[in-house]
């Protein structure tokens, strides 16, 4: 039997290269970072289109000024802005733009494939297979 330290760091280790490997492809193919895209996606599922400043940064794992950089990024190239909240002047929410759709449906079509191939990649190493194919169990199941 296999320790649970090592089936975790190794599932850790997998998550990494697929992450990794999903992150140049979105840098490349369309200019996004993966928490970028991630902050667009969640965006674009809200209600509104839009999600209070530290709303975003629990849903990302992010801290307060790490996601404020990051929504600074989002409205430099258009693809957020920022409100206040109407009944709470302190609150903060940011908002996806037409723009910000426009680019997140982009690489949402591509996402998936990149998904699919960076599984394929890291799971051509035996000890990742199984790991790799438990995750796609999941997803068959809960289908």
């Amino acid at each position: 039997m296999i320790p649970l330290c090592l089936v975790w760091q190794r599932m850790k280790n997998v998550v990494d290269s697929v992450e990794n490997q999903i992150a140049k492809n979105l840098q490349y193919d369309h200019g996004l970072g993966l928490t970028d895209y991630r902050a667009l996606r969640l965006l674009s599922d809200a209600s509104d289109s839009e999600l209070r400043m530290q709303e975003l940064s629990s849903l990302l794992g992010l801290n307060q000024s790490s996601v404020t950089r990051l929504v600074e990024r989002l409205e430099k190239r258009g693809y957020t802005i920022r409100d206040l909240c109407p009944k709470d002047k302190r609150g903060v929410y940011t908002v996806l733009t037409g723009r910000g759709r426009e680019i997140q449906e982009l690489a949402g079509k591509d996402y998936e494939g990149y998904l699919i191939a960076a599984l394929d990649m890291v799971s051509s190493n035996e000890e990742n297979k199984v790991i790799v194919e438990n995750l796609r169990q999941l997803t068959y199941s809960h289908s």
